[in-house]
């Protein structure tokens, strides 16, 4: 029993896009760069001719997972609710879409898949029949604002009742007894702060210049989770709602919650948007928004098993800047292993 670490290629989406990396040379870097063996990732951004990938592809992805000595972890699906011109998707609709990316994890040799946040219970029962006949999982990701607790304040979302989408699963389960239904948790909600990467952008696109100065100079005088309260406290007014929200943040969950859903916990997304180093401790860095090192212990103390699959996507609050400003996704990852290494006890 031991948690184990992976990527999911979402983490070097940008890289991709500016055709520096397809998805064998981030099959090398896991290995080589990282010395990691789990592999996450996106569906329709990895699979030619997805949902229907040709012999070739499949053949040219299980060659280079062998190559490099990967394990499939999770392969992720969205589902486009507006994508027929004519009429919003239907749960059965979306149930043959599960059923689909069930079929593809299945030949590409991942254990679940990833769905949207909150999928609803229908749709899981509609499909669970193919998940259990191909032994590939299904699993939902809580991501911000859903609660592991049920929160009355959460409306929407396929809950049954108000913020109760993570106990509706959970009742499902245990009502069938099924082993093939379970979450992937985000880090995203267990955070301590607001994310560096939405205070750079707001430092950067600020009209105000005066207040843009001011508030860079408070981040030196106060800890990142006070920033937005102080700002407001010292200049109330100068930020508009839109603007207030990049220095807000919320603890969705408290790490000890996952203790009520472990044993259906599948994988885990590690959400990581800025990777700094840790003030007076060179080569060691930390994600200041999110609660890794209590996370992580939970995690130990209940002898998770598990992936946690690296999803770094700070890359996107940069991109209005010059390529040379951008963000470097793989040394951002490569922080991230340097801390998910070192609180895993490696």
């Amino acid at each position: 029993m031991a948690i184990k670490r992976g990527v999911s290629l979402y983490s070097y989406q940008q890289a991709q896009f500016l055709g520096q990396m397809d998805y064998r040379d981030m099959a090398r870097e896991l290995r080589e760069g990282l010395d990691c063996d789990g592999i996450e990732i996106i569906n329709e951004a990895t699979v030619p001719g997805y949902p229907f990938p040709s012999r070739e592809f499949l053949a040219d992805w299980h060659n280079t997972l062998a190559r490099y000595d990967l394990t499939p972890v999770a392969l992720d699906g969205f589902l486009d609710t507006l994508r027929f011109r004519d009429h919003v998707m239907t749960k059965a609709e979306a149930a043959e879409l599960i059923k689909l990316d069930l079929q593809l994890a299945h030949d590409m040799g991942f254990t679940h898949i990833r769905t949207m946040t909150g999928l609803p219970v229908e749709v899981i029962e509609r499909a669970l029949p193919t998940a259990e006949k191909l032994d590939v999982k299904i699993a939902w990701e809580i991501h911000a604002p859903i609660p592991i607790k049920p929160d009355p304040t959460i409306q929407g979302l396929y809950c049954e009742s108000p913020g109760t989408a993570v106990a509706d699963t959970v009742e499902f389960i245990e009502k069938t007894g099924t082993k093939h239904v379970g979450f992937v948790p985000d880090m995203g909600i267990f955070m301590r702060a607001p994310y560096l990467s939405g205070v750079h952008r707001l430092i950067r696109t600020l009209e105000d210049r005066e207040l843009a100065e001011q508030i860079s100079e408070l981040m030196e005088e106060v800890p990142l989770s006070e920033l937005g309260a102080e700002v407001e406290k010292r200049w109330p007014g100068r930020l508009n709602p839109q603007q207030k929200r990049a220095l807000s943040w919320k603890m969705h969950a408290a790490p000890e919650d996952l203790e009520l859903i472990l044993p259906y916990v599948f994988s885990i997304h590690g959400k990581a948007h800025n990777m700094v180093e840790i003030p007076g401790k060179p080569g060691q860095y930390e994600e200041p928004a999110l609660m890794y090192a209590e996370v992580i212990e939970v995690l130990k103390k209940n002898n998770w098993d598990g992936y946690i699959c690296t999803e770094f996507e700070g890359q996107r609050a940069y991109q209005d800047r010059g390529i040379e400003h951008l963000l470097d996704e793989v040394e951002q990852v490569r922080r991230h292993h340097e801390m998910l290494k070192r609180l895993i006890g490696e």
